[in-house]
């Protein structure tokens, strides 16, 4: 595209403010991009890809380019204005040196370059180049092409003119600094395509490519919806049975607040609500999502009663109106404050009202010119009322002072002496041999142990009230401490670390499958929080004399073998409960020893996808997904 007679006028030199320098980054780099391990490194594609986005929002760019170069390089092209060149009054450099040299220094602080701006601490590509190996900037603008290069944030020459250019645009490519990022160096690619595809969702018609060229055949995306995050509740929902067939979407602008509402009912009983404030996914909420909220419960509660859909003394609470619910709300804001534990709560109060008012006007249109779209999820929400009310006695049984009542819990749960939750965990066991070895293999002081003695219901097929009659999933309810439903609080939860110890065959997969569907549909920030993991037990005994050595890897079997000499003694471990006490506590549970593998939700959408798709009711979906992915399956027995 020829941005060449794009309106530069009014951003220059004078645009960009400086508040203050960068000497701190490198010393303190935690304080500037959240951390120096994978998230970290991560962040610093996201700081100079989000500019990119920026350049998109204010309508001057229209196509943006990722890719992963070989020695994991990264190289972020966008058809924009250019980086200001021109000298920059206070410091006396160019614009674009102050950009990449002062913190703070950009276009995004006088209020008039850019009407709105993502990024979530807004740190800026000086951050990024401070922590990088090299980095180097190439502009189009002016009818020429610009360059200038760094080494971990110092110039290495002036800004120079290296050709002529027909178009408009910048070029960054760096290479993270290893001295830095000691505990990451390699990018994530997969993060980075699906971030790269919910960009391409939350700000229609911009086209967005994202390449991997690090293998022997480069891997393309490229991802450009017309549709926007109407397109996006359409993708969540695929594989699950719609209510009302026609996505409903509304979008409207206020006071230079545009607001966009999507959303979809299926026939599952969890809520996927999804919000965002200026491309950053606000994960703890915030007053756009309590607006979007209130006005759902009102117009949806207002047209049920006008259209006599509710029997006499028969009503509805916001909680059910959300039963089978995705939806996305999407904000930009020329002024977001973000508050909350990691920063991702939206906390402007004018946002409530507006997009209350915005949601409330477009729903209500949408209902009574689709009257039997209307009924479908009338019908489904007053279905969702009659359960939550049959599920208060079920749900009594959880709110017992003492989480060791009743049920013949106090006998199946052996709870640890230590009271401090942070310092305590809990391995749930699959069955009662594996649970007695456990019980006695633990070390009492810290360590819970909960064996399992029947199949985990499937949560993806069932409402709370049959859920809550499990007695499998009632005992982990109980021991956890946290409640369910309304009533959850991750801050009540008694351990810090939940561990899931199944046998490593298909059973035990099926069953840790099914805990981790409950832990994702029903306690969902305690995964968040960093509190879940699955345990990892050895899938080999090699012995030879007294020299023993425990396998958790199919591949490393022979290594093993070889180091021992002779003819080692092979045992392969079928189960936990083949393990005696000492064996299990050596191999699995001796914090020394053991390897637990933390579960993360890097994106949520993707993994609520997966899960409808493994444990839902469509087979077509699970079988194609089974023949594709059979060639990686591992912990098969013959």
């Amino acid at each position: 595209m020829d941005n060449l007679n794009n309106n530069n006028q009014g951003y220059n030199a004078e645009n960009i403010q400086v508040l203050e320098g960068l000497e701190a980054v490198r010393k303190r780099p935690g304080m500037y991009i959240g951390s120096t391990g994978e998230r970290g490194l991560h962040h610093l594609v996201w700081e100079i890809v989000d500019n990119s986005i920026d350049e998109s929002m204010g309508g001057y760019a229209s196509e943006i380019t990722l890719e992963i170069l070989p020695d994991n390089i990264i190289k972020v092209t966008d058809d924009g204005r250019g980086i200001p060149v021109d000298k920059h009054a206070k410091t006396g450099k160019s614009a674009v040196e102050t950009i990449l040299t002062v913190l703070h220094a950009g276009g995004k602080f006088d209020g008039k370059s850019y009407k709105v701006s993502g990024g979530l601490h807004g740190v800026g590509a000086s951050v990024v180049n401070a922590l990088t190996e090299w980095f180097r900037v190439t502009i189009a603008r002016n009818g020429l092409l610009y360059q200038q290069e760094y080494s971990k944030g110092v110039p290495q020459y002036e800004l120079k003119v290296i050709g002529e250019s027909t178009h408009t645009g910048t070029t960054i490519e760096f290479k993270a600094d290893h001295s830095i990022f000691t505990e990451a160096h390699v990018y994530d690619f997969e993060l980075l395509r699906n971030r790269i595809q919910e960009l391409a969702f939350l700000n229609r018609h911009i086209k967005i490519s994202i390449t991997d060229s690090r293998g022997t055949e480069p891997v393309s995306f490229t991802y450009q919806y017309e549709g926007g995050i109407e397109e996006y509740v359409t993708f969540i929902n695929s594989g699950k049975n719609k209510i009302n067939g026609h996505v409903f979407f509304t979008s409207k602008e206020v006071d230079d607040i545009t607001v966009e509402v999507a959303l979809q009912y299926n026939d599952s009983y969890a809520t996927n609500l999804y919000s965002f404030a200026n491309n950053i996914h606000t994960h703890e909420g915030g007053m756009h999502e309590d607006g979007f909220k209130l006005a759902l419960s009102r117009v949806l509660a207002n047209y049920a009663k006008d259209n006599n859909l509710l029997k006499k003394d028969e009503s509805f609470i916001g909680e059910d109106t959300r039963e089978g619910l995705t939806a996305i709300v999407s904000i930009k804001h020329p002024n977001p404050q973000f508050e909350g534990q990691t920063k991702t709560k939206l906390g402007n109060p004018e946002v409530r009202q507006i997009v209350s008012q915005a949601a409330g006007e477009g729903l209500e249109r949408y209902l009574l010119e689709r009257p039997a779209e209307a009924k479908a999820i009338i019908d489904k929400v007053i279905l969702a009322s009659r359960a939550r009310i049959a599920a208060r006695k079920a749900k009594e049984a959880t709110r017992r002072k003492s989480p060791l009542d009743a049920l013949g819990f106090a006998s199946k749960l052996a709870d640890c002496r230590n009271k401090k939750p942070e310092e305590s965990e809990i391995y749930i066991v699959e069955g009662d041999s594996a649970g007695g070895s456990a019980k006695q293999g633990r070390d009492s002081a810290f360590q819970a142990i909960l064996p399992l003695r029947g199949k985990v219901l499937n949560v993806e097929k069932a409402r709370l009230d049959k859920i809550l009659s499990n007695k499998e999933i009632l005992s982990m309810i109980q021991a956890f401490g946290t409640g369910i439903g309304e009533d959850f609080d991750p801050a009540k939860a008694r351990y810090h670390k939940i561990v899931i110890m199944t046998d490593a065959d298909v059973d035990g997969a099926h069953i840790r499958t099914l805990m981790l569907t409950f832990l994702y549909r029903y306690m969902k920030p305690l995964i968040d929080l960093g509190y879940v993991f699955v345990a990892q037990p050895p899938l080999y005994k090699v012995q030879s004399g007294k020299k023993v050595e425990y396998i958790y890897d199919e591949d490393k079997l022979k290594d093993a073998m070889e180091r021992m000499g002779g003819r080692p003694q092979i045992q392969r471990y079928k189960g936990l409960g083949e393990m005696n006490p000492e064996q299990l506590w050596d191999t699995t549970m001796d914090p020394k020893t053991r390897t637990l593998l933390q579960v993360s939700l890097k994106d949520a959408m993707n993994a609520d996808a997966v899960f409808t798709m493994l444990m839902g009711e469509e087979v077509e979906p699970r079988k194609n997904f089974i023949q594709e992915n059979a060639v990686y399956a591992s912990n098969i027995d013959a």
